[in-house]
């Protein structure tokens, strides 16, 4: 462990140096890429001094137990023992976790898409209340939530909700609620008290900086149109409303939350390079089959990954068959519990993958 801690603190310091280079910070990407690199090594090197403290005070402790000239020391030094050796195996646990490799696109912002799928106004309804969880979710975070564009449902919720989620590694959280959510309960308009399954699709694309994708603005038809929906003097009358068309894949991005024109591409163009991202990111992962196995967050996007079931007040994860009596607090945002199970049973199985690594 001190060799690996050693060869992260050799390193960490060539990037202390690289980062306050001239031409280093001329270069936007490099720069970015190397500053994030400097963050996450440095979070090792600090680990690995208290590592590096506990080692020593365990060899002064022995030798001072082999000389055993004075026995009041030995006794302290046998004390001391006891308590530094389960830190130091707690502490090693810890380092190895952090020794795995780190996903890039874990620290970025994110772009959340909602779609009712089957059970009709039911399962609009029920994008809506994904929709508060996640929002709710997030503020606990203390993380900001924007909205790009949505799309009402006839009898309340969302047909489509599409947001954004900017803050400290969303990505490497958010990740894990891609998938199709299923919810089993009693509709609003259900008279005779049955229970009906719904389910909405919930797609997390990491928002891809100006310099991930090279958006080629030739290929990007722009139309300009009225805001509809509720609103202020902007709706219908002026043409701030963005839906892009890109034509090399046919995508459309639509855009109308803000007043401004100006703001409503910025955001439309933040999720077609998102989209296109995403689309690289699922060839890559296809490409590499064992990674896609070993990780928990990827997987067949039309997959039923969660079930919210609302006679027995469970809420089940499909995926390591997590099962939790709470689903009034789940519901309400309190979805902490299962991304760290998640991200456990994933770096649990990183671990195994990368033996040689660690």
């Amino acid at each position: 462990m001190l060799e690996k801690i050693q060869i992260i603190k050799q390193r960490f310091d060539e990037v202390s140096d690289l980062i306050i280079q001239p031409d280093i910070i001329m270069d936007q990407k490099r720069y970015v890429k190397l500053n994030k690199e400097y963050k996450d090594l440095k979070k090792i090197v600090d680990k690995g001094e208290v590592y590096k403290t506990l080692t020593n005070n365990i060899a002064e402790a022995e030798e001072i137990i082999t000389d055993g000239s004075d026995a009041e020391m030995v006794e302290m030094a046998k004390l001391e023992i006891d308590e530094a050796k389960p830190q130091l195996a707690e502490l090693e646990e810890e380092i190895r976790f952090m020794l795995i490799p780190k996903d890039p696109d874990d620290a970025k912002n994110v772009v959340v898409e909602l779609r009712a799928g089957t059970g009709g106004d039911e399962a609009s309804i029920f994008a809506g209340d994904l929709y508060r969880m996640y929002t709710k979710y997030c503020e606990g975070r203390g993380w900001n939530v924007s909205v790009v564009d949505f799309n009402d449902g006839t009898s309340g919720g969302f047909k489509e909700m599409i947001f954004e989620v900017s803050g400290e590694d969303v990505y490497g959280t958010m990740k894990f609620e891609a998938g199709v959510h299923r919810v089993q309960r009693v509709p609003q308009t259900e008279t005779q008290g049955r229970v009906h399954t719904s389910a909405a699709t919930v797609m997390v694309l990491p928002e891809a900086e100006e310099f991930d994708v090279e958006l080629d603005m030739s290929e990007v038809r722009i139309e300009r149109t009225t805001s509809t929906g509720p609103g202020g003097q902007s709706v219908n009358t002026t043409y701030s409303a963005i839906k892009l068309h890109h034509e090399p894949t046919g995508m459309i991005v639509s855009c109308q939350d803000q007043k401004s024109s100006h703001k409503n591409l910025e955001k439309a163009l933040k999720v077609l390079r998102s989209r296109l991202y995403d689309l690289e990111l699922a060839k890559k992962q296809a490409a590499d089959s064992e990674k896609r196995k070993s990780m928990v967050s990827s997987g067949d996007r039309s997959a039923k990954i969660r079930t919210y079931n609302y006679p027995q007040g469970r809420v089940t994860d499909h995926r390591i068959g997590l099962t939790l009596y709470d689903l009034s607090n789940i519901i309400n945002g309190d979805i902490q519990k299962i991304v760290d199970e998640l991200m456990l049973a994933e770096n649990t199985e990183l671990l195994k993958a990368n033996d040689d690594v660690i």
